[in-house]
């Protein structure tokens, strides 16, 4: 193979393809000389210089090069780890903007260490001199041309008061489908297909959530052990789809069929949201492997230890940190975020540990570049975006600190409702939860929606663990259940694990019910996790990130109690899209509002009475009422119409024992029926005011005013 090269150009970075060659550009700010690798069918390489740089971009154009075409980088500068630098040309290098990336990491083919593993604590210190080639997956020059079919004008672009997002692994939820085509499960197209869309149409959802699809390098100790990065949160490609999950190939097919995903679930009105890791990469620390940006310029891409650049500082827990505040690291964030927006469609973002790059120096700056950037950027400004607001380092929780374009997901709102259900919480943070946490988000400017409620993620257990189990069990990760939380706030009502008593299992299901209730009844917006609609279990593991088995893949053949949760699930996310009084744009304000004598939300005790100063100080109450006034909203549609619904009680009683709830007085409404009950109660049941309504130990109910 013969490439000559020409000057090219220094922009855009990555391998353009314009119909003749294919423009080549790489970012290096410390390299002294810059190969460009290209590889045939028979993994030939020739390797040719690229001289042109400009702002530390080396370019060259190669004619005759085009979609298909696979290659990668050895860059050549000093080798001093003491220094920061860490270049080895030996190792071939992944493009960080490589549109897509053929395959995983085959360790098992050669070393990609930079280093000679010789156990000593100077290892890293002495270069490796063998080369990788054969364990690093080649990148791939893309023909980046698709027929959106005019998607540009069905996006869904729900507003944030009707979303309901559901966090989903694209693998995992099509895997073991018995209605997708085999061929297709666990892929973007199966994600795509005719069954999955019905069962997410059907479930009432708006906005799918995907773990992360940024292309995953696995760590090195998973494949020794036969595992994987199920969960992907160990990028190494931020342009590129993961070329695994792909049906139709992996030499820039992945792209199309990732569009083509985002074009199906558009049509049939569904948002697309990534969860994205730009905080750190699969490099790991200064022991760790090359792979792309250690080799590229470890010392601009790399948060290195200021005074001993040999390490790495570390706010993820994943031995390195990427550091935006480097203008070039910050632009290929803005980059990678803007091609998914306007080249691939997605509707917004879900960023992990995001206090991470909200760190200029050390501690956390809301007022940080990373931020300035977005909210001044025309595209990104207008997508939707979610913090996960920690990390691990020092100061790192920011749970309501986040900029006023921003939602965050509120782990207080989680370890409440779980605390409360189990009996632990008081009434008075209940309430704040449940009415859109005003305490972390109405000072500065921001509205409910800003909190991203959720009772389970990908991370921890499942909604049906949950209720079952009291402990972790994670033998199956290989680390003798040492990994994962100890904090999981979970009951298991009196059995850890599966059993047969009938009286375990009804309370176990009535808990789902209430979780689900309290969620999707709750100011802000509603997350769900994939699976909790069908009684998915992982059998107690609660960080199954390393489990790409059945143990995590969703199973679609249920039993009774799961056919009931899902019609449960569905009828109360369908209840919350038609009454606009659950998901307000406004804060509650326990007064009147607008024409209505009532105030907005009223509390009261079990005996029908207003909660008093001393009702919300005591720490034993676990029951609750409230009224919500459908005619208090003093919110406006889209066409400047006044928004007004029906008014609701809600009944919550998470102690162990029943009560009887006096309703309020008849100014409040002098008739209700029963819409909703954790406790299977008879739907249509007519109350008085001043009536007696029975709660069932640990359970909801939910009221409408005739």
């Amino acid at each position: 193979m013969s490439a000559p090269v020409w000057p090219g150009r220094p922009f855009p970075l990555g391998a353009l393809w314009d119909g003749s060659g294919t423009n080549f550009s790489l970012f290096s700010e410390n390299a002294e000389r810059v190969e460009l690798c290209l590889f045939d069918g028979d993994d030939t390489e020739t390797c040719v210089e690229l001289t042109e740089r400009t702002a530390w971009n080396w370019h060259g154009y190669v004619p005759g090069i085009g979609p298909g075409q696979r290659y990668g980088y050895r860059v050549h500068g000093a080798y001093a780890p003491e220094q920061g630098h860490r270049f080895n040309p030996r190792k071939l290098l992944i493009d960080p903007y490589a549109k897509a990336i053929e395959g995983p990491i085959r360790y098992e083919a050669a070393s990609t260490l930079p280093y000679v593993p010789n156990g000593a604590d100077d290892a890293d210190l002495h270069i490796d001199e063998s080369d990788d080639d054969a364990a690093i997956p080649k990148s791939v020059v893309v023909d980046e041309t698709f027929d959106w079919e005019g998607d540009d004008w069905r996006r869904p672009r729900v507003p944030w008061d009707e979303t309901v997002i559901y966090e989903v692994h694209v693998k995992g939820f099509t895997k073991l489908h018995p209605g997708v085509r085999e061929d297709l499960r666990g892929t973007y197209a199966g994600l795509a297909s005719e069954a999955s869309v019905a069962h997410l149409k059907s479930l009432g959802i708006t906005t799918v959530e995907l773990l992360p699809v940024h292309h995953i390098a696995d760590e090195q100790f998973l494949a020794e052990r036969g595992l994987t990065n199920y969960w992907g949160y160990s990028s190494i490609g931020f342009l590129a789809p993961h070329a695994l999950y792909a049906a139709t190939g992996t030499k820039g097919e992945q792209v199309r069929e990732f569009k083509g995903m985002v074009k199906a679930l558009h049509a049939a009105g569904l948002e697309v949201i990534l969860d994205v890791v730009y905080n750190h990469t699969g490099e790991g620390n200064h022991l760790g492997p090359m792979l792309s940006f250690k080799g590229v310029d470890n010392a601009s891409y790399y948060r290195l230890v200021p005074d001993e650049p040999r390490f790495y500082m570390d706010f993820t827990g994943t031995g390195n940190s990427l550091n935006p505040v480097h203008p070039s690291v910050l632009r290929l964030i803005m980059d990678s975020l803007r091609y998914f927006v306007m080249e691939c469609h997605v509707d917004g973002f879900r960023f992990d540990l995001a206090s991470a790059l909200a760190r200029e120096f050390y501690d956390v700056d809301r007022l940080a570049s990373f931020f300035d950037v977005i909210h001044q950027d025309p595209v990104l400004s207008q997508v939707k975006l979610i913090a996960e607001p920690w990390d691990v380092g020092p100061g790192g929780y920011q749970v309501g600190n986040f900029p006023v374009l921003w939602t965050e997901w509120n782990g207080l709102y989680r370890d409440t409702m779980r605390d409360f259900w189990r009996g632990g919480a008081s009434v008075a943070d209940f309430a704040t939860r449940v009415t859109g946490s005003s305490d972390l988000y109405q000072e500065d400017g921001r509205t409910p929606y800003a909190s991203i409620n959720f009772m389970t993620a990908h991370d921890g257990f499942t909604l049906w663990d949950l209720t079952a189990y009291n402990e972790k069990h994670n033998e199956a990760n290989g680390e003798d259940n040492r990994d994962g939380t100890d904090d999981n706030r979970s009951w298991n009502c009196g059995a850890e694990g599966e059993t047969d008593d009938p009286e375990i299992n009804a309370l176990r299901m009535r808990q789902r019910r209430n979780f689900l209730t309290t969620l999707l009844l709750s100011q802000g917006v509603p997350m769900l996790l994939g699976g909790d609609e069908i009684g998915r279990t992982q059998n107690g593991n609660n960080n199954a990130w390393c489990q790409d088995n059945e143990l995590s893949w969703f199973h679609w053949e249920l039993d009774a109690d799961r056919e009931s949760l899902l019609e449960f699930t569905k009828r109360v996310i369908r209840f919350r899209a038609e009454h606009p009084v659950f998901r307000r744009t406004r804060f509650l304000e326990g007064r009147a509002v607008g024409d209505s004598p009532l105030p907005d939300i009223w509390w009261f005790r079990p005996d029908g009475r207003r909660m008093t100063r001393r009702d919300w100080q005591w720490a034993e109450g676990h029951r609750l009422g409230l009224f919500l006034n459908g005619d208090a909203i003093n919110e406006l549609t889209p066409d400047g119409e006044r928004i007004v619904d029906d008014s609701f009680v809600l009944l919550f009683n998470a102690f162990h024992e029943p009560v009887v709830f006096t309703l309020p007085p008849p100014r409040f409404g002098r008739r209700w029926t029963l819409e909703l009950s954790t406790d299977d109660g008879d739907m249509g049941e007519v109350f008085p005011a001043r009536g007696l309504v029975p709660l069932e130990g640990r359970s909801t109910v939910v009221l409408r005013r005739l």
